[in-house]
C-alpha cells in the first residue's frame, strides 16, 4: 500500500512538473525507461508500451523498494505521530535521492534529470515523501492500527 501510494503521488507530481516546464506529462516516466532504451527515452512524449509501461513499472518498483525500509522504520516506532511519519518519509526520500543520483550508475538513475530541472526533481522527491507518509498512514488505518 505504501509503495503504491508513493508511486502514484510521485508519478502525478512528475506529470504536473513536466507540464509546468512545457514538456509532455509522460516524458519523466518514459525517461525512466532509459536503463533499457538509452537517453533517447527522454524524448518520447507519447503513451507507448516500450517506454511508458516499462518506465512506470520501473518507477513503481523503485517506490515499493523505498517503501520497505520506511515501513521497517515505521513498524519499530509505533505509535507514530503524523509529524514523525512525515520526518521519516522525508528522510527516506532524501536517502533515495542521494542513492539515485549520487551512487547509482547513470544508466540506472530514474532518468528525470533528462527531462526536468533540478528544482522539479527536488519537488518530485518531496512528492515521494508525501506519498510514503500518506501510504503508511493509509495502510495503518486499513489494518486497524490508527
Amino acid at each position: 500500500m505504501t509503495g503504491t501510494v508513493a508511486s502514484l503521488a510521485s508519478a502525478a507530481a512528475l506529470a504536473l512538473l513536466a507540464r509546468l516546464e512545457d514538456k509532455s506529462a509522460l516524458q519523466p516516466i518514459n525517461a525512466t525507461s532509459h536503463w533499457l532504451h538509452g537517453e533517447k527515452a527522454a524524448k518520447c512524449d507519447e503513451l507507448d508500451v516500450t517506454h511508458t509501461l516499462i518506465g512506470f513499472a520501473t518507477h513503481y518498483a523503485s517506490a515499493v523498494f523505498w517503501a520497505v525500509p520506511f515501513e521497517i522504520w515505521r513498524a519499530r516506532r509505533r505509535p507514530v505521530s503524523a509529524s514523525t511519519i512525515l520526518r521519516g518519509a522525508s528522510t527516506t526520500a532524501a536517502v533515495a535521492a542521494v542513492i539515485d543520483y549520487g551512487v547509482t550508475p547513470k544508466r540506472f538513475t530514474p532518468g528525470w534529470e533528462l527531462v526536468l530541472s533540478k528544482r522539479s526533481m527536488v519537488i518530485a522527491y518531496a512528492a515521494l515523501a508525501l506519498g510514503l507518509a500518506s501510504g503508511g498512514k493509509l495502510a495503518e488505518c486499513l489494518t486497524g492500527g490508527h
